[in-house]
């Protein structure tokens, strides 16, 4: 039920934190909301059709290297580990890990509540005996993992590079939240298993976030929409476009939402304005090269212990341990 009532516009039931995010990043020059708010239900399932596009190479790509890769992850991180993913979406590459590793504990963490709940529902099917144990959190924060799992060694899982669409301080952040929640200091360290892409040539990556049959530009405008459904508001979403742009001095591909014309709205009876070629910035997916990828981890409070990526190097998956604490060099 609360599902529908938010459908059908109540924006008493909206996450407060969605309201506060985007009334705050409506509000800033120059305006942006934070990537994470594009996985409501709809968002969620139009990542997942992205990620099968011809142009959206990140997917089948990091997908092989798992399938090369885990046997060895398997042999370096040991049995009766948990996994713990962060953002699980759809756990699409999930079992190839799973079937890997051996472990005595599978746990997805993901803010869409209803997309967790589908996808550990039929990760639960497929391996049947596996304990699984959905969280729905923000996984940017420390996570309490369930009691069941405290006492055991745990190996994160952070496919996609999701972790290029945080800005460098933020992507340090999540790596020492990541950490925290994983409990470092257990018998056996803490694992991480992360994916992170490469930079390569601006035309292949653009094309990669801007594809010709709609689908990312859907999944952009798809946020205007859980504004105007969940917060009130009255956006003209045919007044805006879809906009992705390579920044080679950030290294990174920006997502924007562009004003056709000039607007004029409301969200929850505030009222705002934009002019025609104003954006509201909706992502950043940055790109590594080797260095900077183990770099931002040791940063973060992990040690590369294993790189795997495929022959063209267009992606990597790293495996890392936690680091313990260090007072000097």
């Amino acid at each position: 039920m609360l599902k529908q009532e938010i459908e059908d516009g109540d924006a008493s039931l909206s996450d407060p934190a969605f309201r506060a995010d985007v009334l705050r990043g409506f509000g800033l020059r120059p305006r942006a909301i934070p990537a994470r708010w594009f996985y409501d239900r709809r968002g969620s399932e139009l990542f997942e059709a992205i990620t099968d596009l011809p142009e959206y190479y990140p997917t089948r790509t990091e997908t092989a290297i798992l399938r090369s890769a885990c046997p060895e992850v398997a042999t370096l991180a040991g049995a009766g580990r948990v996994v713990v993913e962060f953002g699980s979406g759809s756990s699409t590459k999930t079992p190839i890990l799973l079937s890997a590793v051996a472990p005595a504990a599978y746990v997805p963490i993901d803010i869409s509540g209803d997309f967790l709940r589908d996808s550990s529902a039929q990760l639960a099917s497929a391996f049947p005996g596996l304990p699984v144990l959905p969280v729905e959190a923000d996984f940017m924060r420390p996570i309490a993992l369930p009691p069941q799992v405290a006492d055991l060694p745990k190996l994160g899982f952070f496919p996609g590079s999701t972790i290029g669409n945080m800005i460098p301080h933020a992507a340090t952040d999540l790596l020492r939240a990541m950490k925290a929640s994983l409990g470092a200091k257990e018998s056996g360290g803490a694992m991480l298993l992360i994916g992170m892409d490469r930079i390569k040539d601006a035309a292949v990556l653009t094309a990669a976030y801007d594809d010709a049959q709609g689908v990312t530009a859907a999944f952009n405008l798809n946020l205007l929409e859980r504004i105007n459904r969940e917060l009130d508001g009255t956006i003209p979403i045919d007044k805006f476009r879809h906009r992705a742009v390579w920044n080679d001095d950030r290294a990174r591909i920006e997502m924007h939402l562009e004003a056709l014309e000039d607007v004029s709205f409301t969200i929850e009876g505030r009222g705002f304005a934009m002019a025609a070629g104003e954006t509201i910035h909706t992502e950043n997916s940055h790109k590594f090269g080797p260095r900077d990828a183990r770099i931002l981890l040791r940063a973060g409070g992990w040690t590369p212990i294993a790189e795997w990526t495929d022959p063209q190097g267009l992606f990597a998956v790293i495996l890392a341990e936690a680091q313990a604490p260090r007072l000097a060099p």
